[in-house]
């Protein structure tokens, strides 16, 4: 594996992302709408609650976890879409890079271009909103670990679908943070899903970080197991993921099917 192929393949993506601010501005516009909306919204509830509980760390907290995953996935994918889009495949394959290099510089894109988002997220939830991230203290480090690990392994997954199904699919890879949110009990316990809705979300790494997130603020203790479950899980889907990917990738070659992604096969 060699780091400067890797190293160049994310350069290149930082020179297509500096070069564009169509490409810059969705790095911080949606995830800044999304604080200020519930940033306001925690205020109010705060306003009308029963005095002494504190809503910005339960749910503007949650979304600032939430919206780092969201921000980790859509990073591996869109630094994928941009080689689907350019149809630059068979350019990029005809190089000595591997597959592995080529994912490890998806995901180190993707770490780039989330910091800018998570900057921006906590410069409006601490800045304006008041967000104690002392409340989490340490813990917050586990829990964006976690989110991350599944982050990448959805990114990776999305990728082998669109490499599978073809250009078009990439349309059923923007719902998927959506589908599973409400598995994930983001902003409410597990306990008001129903039993076939908690067995899925036992399933999801991020109902192990969003849980324990809700015995914190609750000034309880949170316990390791439930966070090394949800890395464990999380780990296992980024393995199943680069199989996928290296499969689909492999039949595509055999197939032909690699070509619909040249720009020489435009008419």
């Amino acid at each position: 594996m060699s780091t400067n192929r890797i190293f160049a393949m994310v350069l290149r993506q930082l020179y297509l992302i500096r070069g564009s601010f169509s490409r810059v501005f969705p790095m911080f516009a949606w995830v800044g709408v999304d604080m200020i909306l519930w940033g306001f919204l925690t205020r109010y509830l705060n306003t009308v609650a029963t005095p002494g509980f504190n809503f910005v760390p339960a749910l503007l907290g949650a979304v600032l976890f939430w919206d780092f995953f969201i921000r980790i996935m859509q990073g591996v994918t869109m630094a994928f879409f941009e080689d689907v889009w350019s149809r630059n495949f068979l350019n990029i394959f005809a190089t000595p890079l591997s597959i592995s290099e080529y994912i490890y510089s998806l995901i180190f894109t993707s770490i780039a271009t989330s910091i800018v988002g998570l900057v921006v997220m906590l410069f409006i939830a601490v800045g304006l909103f008041k967000l104690s991230l002392l409340i989490y203290g340490l813990m917050a480090i586990p829990f964006i670990l976690v989110l991350f690990l599944f982050g990448i392994a959805l990114g990776i997954f999305g990728c082998a679908l669109v490499l599978n199904f073809g250009p078009a699919s990439e349309w059923f890879i923007w719902p998927i943070p959506a589908l599973i949110s409400p598995f994930a009990g983001v902003l409410y316990p597990l306990s008001m899903l129903p039993e076939w809705m908690r067995l899925v979300s036992y399933a999801l790494p991020p109902s192990y970080v969003f849980e324990e997130l809700r015995v914190i603020i609750a000034g309880g203790v949170p316990s390791a197991v439930p966070l090394l479950i949800g890395a464990c899980l999380a780990v296992m889907y980024i393995f199943i993921a680069y199989f996928l990917f290296v499969k689909v990738y492999k039949h595509a070659l055999r197939t032909g099917l690699i070509a619909r992604y040249s720009a020489e096969s435009l008419s």
